[in-house]
This record gives structure tokens, sequence and C-alpha cells, in this order.
């Protein structure tokens, strides 16, 4: 999605000298790469989209994967990127010499190139937890970021993993399997929303005689993002508000105490990613559902055990876990100024200036780089915003004004000590253990409002750089 986002801001300002390096088989991102039954995005549609490319004619309110898929992949048409796409083109490797930058891919091949652009975004690396002996289990094992077809008809099935993703695949096999397990470490908070919901047709057709409808896109990025922001950052009405509507969804959904006992959180609604569903309550409740909590111990050849002792007899078993969502560009080789290794600059966790720019690698940017806003805020606006920001600088470049571009130290510890001091009285602050957390235990998201965010990334500030003419 980012990547598209870069290119259509590059064609846009001239230019056409560039490579678009995708790993995956089509592009889409996360959109391509997850594929599992029940795949929906949490963000309504309208707002979930490019402004420069709208499309009235969603099918649903809340879009699936798949209409998302091939939302992306028209837009290669549309855009007329398809000359500049590589599919199937795995970077291995990107490094520094003489400011200028040569990128091997998996298949042997290097580019060299004046100016990398990492628009690899966060949830494409799956993270398999490490279970004992789950190569021993006799049955299908599958993640629902690799998904492979499974016959769930009269099976027993576990699905391990509560979040957005656990959530919806375990909705969407409930109702074919004769015994479905949720294996999770906490719950989360699952809010109603009708997910299904259609989108009338004489919605999309009145959308589409609007005379602009690139503003109409933004003004629904912009209201939808300016609300989050408004519930995630400050502890206001409204914040609570909204967590009121949680406390009422589990308790008007899930009828059995001891049932709605195990499914009640022990932190505030919003400190993970929320989950919207208008059907886990109900599925969960089902005679053929359990929900379990405890921890698992080593699975089996035949199922798995939990730390209680009891073993769960199982066919098969859904990884649900997630991303290694801090990786960003890695596992690629990077190497920067005086053959600076990417692990070493981000030894102490992630970090970018405005989250694009990394000391000790000229010439190199990021689109939905290290704190990003993924919990507030439209990504699209977000993704176009940073490409613009990046094209300012190639723009300077071409007219001669500078040969290298690399931020300071400075300039990224500033916006590293404001971030940490903005996060103070976030509700991702407020006591839960969430992906948001890197691995140094910071919280790898943008504290601040859509204001802060359009400041930084309209107009670069020499300043904060280090230049060579």
């Amino acid at each position: 999605m980012a990547g598209i986002a870069v290119a259509h801001v590059l064609k846009q300002s001239g230019f056409n000298d560039f490579t678009i390096l995708e790993k995956g088989s089509d592009v889409g991102g996360v959109w391509h790469w997850n594929r599992y039954p029940g795949l929906r995005c949490d963000v309504p549609s309208y707002g979930y989209q490019f402004a420069f490319a709208p499309k009235p004619d969603w099918k649903h309110v809340w879009a699936t994967g798949d209409e998302i898929q091939r939302y992306h992949r028209d837009l290669i048409e549309a855009l007329a990127l398809k000359s500049h796409l590589r599919l199937d083109c795995e970077v291995t490797e990107a490094v520094l010499t003489d400011n200028r930058w040569r990128v091997s891919t998996a298949s042997g091949e290097d580019i060299e190139a004046d100016f990398v652009i990492a628009a690899t975004g966060i949830l494409h690396h799956p993270f398999i937890p490490d279970l004992p002996g789950l190569e021993s289990f006799t049955g299908p094992v599958v993640h629902t970021a690799r998904w492979t077809d499974i016959d769930a008809r009269g099976k027993r099935v576990a699905v391990i993993g509560a979040g957005s993703t656990g959530v919806q695949v375990f909705s969407a096999l409930q109702p074919e399997t004769a015994h479905i397990t949720h294996f999770v470490r906490t719950p989360q908070w699952v809010m109603w929303m009708p997910m299904r919901l259609r989108q009338p047709r004489i919605v999309g057709r009145l959308l589409r005689r609007l005379p602009r409808q690139d503003t109409t896109v933004r003004l629904a990025q912009f209201v939808g993002s300016d609300y989050l922001v408004d519930l995630v950052i400050r502890p206001t009405w409204r914040r609570r508000a909204a967590q009121r509507y949680g406390w009422m969804c589990l308790r008007a959904l899930v009828w059995d105490k001891d049932l709605r006992a195990k499914l009640t959180p022990d932190y505030e609604p919003f400190c993970k990613r929320q989950v919207l569903s208008g059907d886990y309550y109900r599925r969960i409740s089902k005679p053929n559902a359990s929900f379990v909590s405890e921890p698992i111990a080593e699975i089996t050849p035949s199922g798995l055990r939990t730390t209680d002792g009891v073993h769960h007899d199982l066919d098969a078993i859904v990884l649900a876990t997630g991303f290694a969502a801090h990786n960003y560009m890695r596992p690629m080789t990077l190497r920067g100024r005086d053959g600076l290794s990417i692990d070493d600059a981000w030894a102490k966790g992630p970090r970018a200036w405005g989250m694009t720019a990394i000391p000790g690698f000229p010439n190199l940017f990021m689109v939905l780089g290290p704190n990003s806003p993924t919990g507030s805020m439209s990504l699209q606006h977000v993704a176009e915003l940073t490409a613009r920001y990046i094209t300012r600088w190639l723009q300077r470049f071409r007219d001669g004004e500078v040969t290298t571009v690399e931020v300071t130290e400075e300039a990224t510890d500033r916006f590293a000590d404001d971030v940490a001091e903005a996060m103070v009285p976030t509700v991702w602050n407020t006591g839960c253990n969430s992906w948001y957390f890197a691995d140094d235990n910071h919280i790898d998201l943008w504290p601040f409002d859509r204001k802060r965010l359009t400041r930084m990334l309209s107009q670069p500030k020499d300043d904060d750089y280090i230049l060579t003419p």
C-alpha cells in the first residue's frame, strides 16, 4: 500500500526513473499475504483508500480482504505503475558505497540507486510462537498470514491468538466445526459493529456524482482520524464513553456469567488494537465453542496440553499470532555510512525522525516507519504525506542543491524525547501488553495529533539534516 502512494507521488512530481521491488507475487501488502476466512478491514471502506484514487462503490461498509486487494491491484493499471513494478523480487541487501546504494535481490541481481525508499510496511513477517512440540502435530498447522485452505467441517480446531485476526477467523470457522477452541493469553475487548453491513448501491451512485470525491475522502479520513486521536492520546469524556460502550457490548452479548468473567480483560479498552466484530460474542457462546486462557504447555501429535494438565484433542491448529511488527524492512541486510548496520543502529529499538529518516543512513527514507500512527490515523493519508515530504528532498537532489541527505542524531533524539513525553497520558500506556511495544519496551506509535504530523512533514528543515552539496 505505501509503495503505491510513493510511486504515484513520484510520477506526479515528474520522476520516472524509479523501480518498485515487491517480494510478493502481487501488490497489496498485508491484503496480499492475508487470505484467511472472515478477513475484513476494521476501518470503514470509504476512509480506507487513497484520496487520489477514490472508489465510491465499495460492496460493504467494512470491506473484505479480497475487495481491498482488488482495489490495490486495479490501481497499478489506473495509475500507470505497471512498467515500474517488479513482482517476486525480494530485496536481501542494501549497502551504501560512495554515496550510492547497491540493492541486491534474492535472484542475485544488483541494482544501483541514488535513493532508497523503504515502504515495506509493518504487518508482513508472520510471528510463529515457540511452542514445544509444534512440529510433532500430525494435523495441519496454518498461520493466518500464510493461509492454505483447511477442511474444518466436522473437525476439532484450535485458534491461537486473540487479536482482530483471531476473532475473525474463529467467527468464520465456528459454524462448520465439530468443536472449536479459542486459546488466548489475555482476553480482548470486542466492540460490536455490523461488520457485514452492505453499502447500498445508491450510496455509491451518489458518491460518484460528487464533483470532488478526493476532498470527500480526505474529509472522511480527517474526521475519523481526529476522533480516534482524541480517544487514544488523552483521557477525555469521549474516551470514557467509548470504553463504556465496550463494557456494555460484553455485558449485553454474553449472558453466561462464567464465560463473561473469562472474556473480561483486566485493562482498559483501546489499550490494545481495538477489536471490532458483529458476531464473535455470539459465536464463542455456542455449544461447540470453548474459550481457554490457560497457557499452552506443549503441542502433542494429537492436540495440545495446557499448563493445568488438560489435553485438548485436535484435528487442526490455526495460528492467529500476528506479526513481527517491529522488523520493518528487516531481515534485509541494510548498511549505511561507514558500514553501519540497521541492527546496530536499532540496537535499542527501532527509531527514526518523523517515521521516515534514520541517522547514519544517507539518501534512505522510510514510509510508515517507527512511531507510525497505526492505531489512530488514516495510513493512506500518512503514506501520501510522507511521500510528498521525501519527494521534496528528491527535487532538491534533481536540481543539484544536494547530493546526500542524512538526518542528525540530535534531531532524532529530540523527536524520541518528545514521543516519550507525549506517550505518558495515552491509552496505550495504561497497563496492557500489546504488539505496539517494541523489544526495548517503548511504545512504537504516534502520540501526537494530525496537525503535528502535518507540520513535521510539510517542509524539510535543513537544520535537522547533514547535507552534502
